[in-house]
């Protein structure tokens, strides 16, 4: 069920996030034959809320109006000590009553705050990953990805990624064709390849500036080859060593670990897409067979490839 949807928005209330949330589920698209929901904006009391942009937002609920809901979308604010207890208290209560809650960026604090993340994944915007591992430590954090779905809880990055995570949830509740036609609407892709890795700032290894791109491209369009690092240090012209440490510093991840991510993506594809059978499928990818696909779809995504098709395949 996901109808009931609550954006919830603290002061410095970020527009941006806050904007991702009602663009997504605040929109009426019923009559393109898209599902509606009961949108509402809520904080820790009515009135204006600032924002750190410099003007007001004007929030009609307080944190009442959680009550019920299917799921509440946590928007970034200034990360602070303390959270106010009637809004943690209500948050609680959404996931008691079997709803769901999603943050953006430092949203995920709030979470923490009311022991949602607790024995969960979770992830924030890579620079209050450190703080919030520091904060809750009872929760593990993913630095380098885009969201975590670790159900009833899903955690996004910094501000755009909060658009994945919607479009997630979107899609794993609704289906592929409702994400789609909402993202088609929004301009933005249904799904992004990557992770937070990509955008943090990175030192480049003194002494050679050569940039691994144009492997990183190669890989991902040969998927099906099998790739040692002993042939790809050998394609990008370095020692293995030097390429293990170069991969490292402009992924934030090892090689193997980038080449298992980018196969599982691109079976997601193929599973939602086409009817190839999940051996097929699994040659495609460059796992070999289908228990090694099986595997590593499980580790990454907490489901099978053919419960992943059922839900969310063009035919759904």
């Amino acid at each position: 069920m996901l109808k009931n949807v609550v954006a919830v928005v603290l002061e410095e209330v970020h527009p941006f996030e806050l904007g991702v949330a009602c663009e997504v589920f605040g929109l009426d698209r019923t009559a393109d034959g898209l599902p509606g929901y009961d949108f509402a904006i809520a904080g820790a009391h009515p009135g204006p809320h600032a924002t750190h942009s410099g003007f007001a937002v004007d929030v009609p609920y307080g944190p009442e109006r959680l009550a019920g809901a299917d799921l509440a979308v946590v928007t970034a604010s200034a990360v602070r000590e303390q959270y106010p207890q009637p809004l943690l208290e209500a948050l609680r209560g959404v996931v008691a009553g079997g709803g769901r809650v999603l943050s953006i960026c430092s949203g995920a604090f709030v979470l923490g705050a009311a022991g949602l993340l607790d024995g969960r994944r979770s992830t924030t915007h890579w620079r209050h990953s450190d703080e919030l591992a520091a904060r809750f430590p009872e929760t593990v954090v993913e630095a380098d990805v885009l969201y975590v779905d670790d159900d009833p809880v899903i955690t996004s990055a910094g501000t755009a990624a909060g658009i994945d995570a919607c479009l997630h949830l979107v899609r794993k509740v609704q289906g592929a064709e409702v994400a789609r036609e909402i993202a088609r609407r929004m301009v933005v892709a249904p799904h992004r390849e990557g992770g937070q890795a990509q955008f943090v700032n990175r030192p480049l290894p003194e002494g050679d500036g050569d940039s691994l791109a144009p492997l990183l491209d190669w890989m991902r369009h040969h998927l099906d080859r099998e790739a040692t690092v002993e042939r790809l240090a050998a394609r990008a012209h370095m020692s293995p060593r030097t390429f293990a440490r170069r991969f490292q510093q402009e992924t934030g991840t090892t090689p193997h670990r980038w080449l298992v991510g980018q196969r599982v993506l691109l079976a997601q594809r193929l599973l939602e897409s086409t009817t190839e059978s999940v051996d097929a499928i699994a040659a495609r990818c460059g796992f070999g067979n289908a228990a090694a696909l099986r595997h590593h779809f499980g580790r990454r995504l907490g489901t099978t490839p053919l419960a992943y098709r059922r839900c969310f395949a063009d035919s759904c």
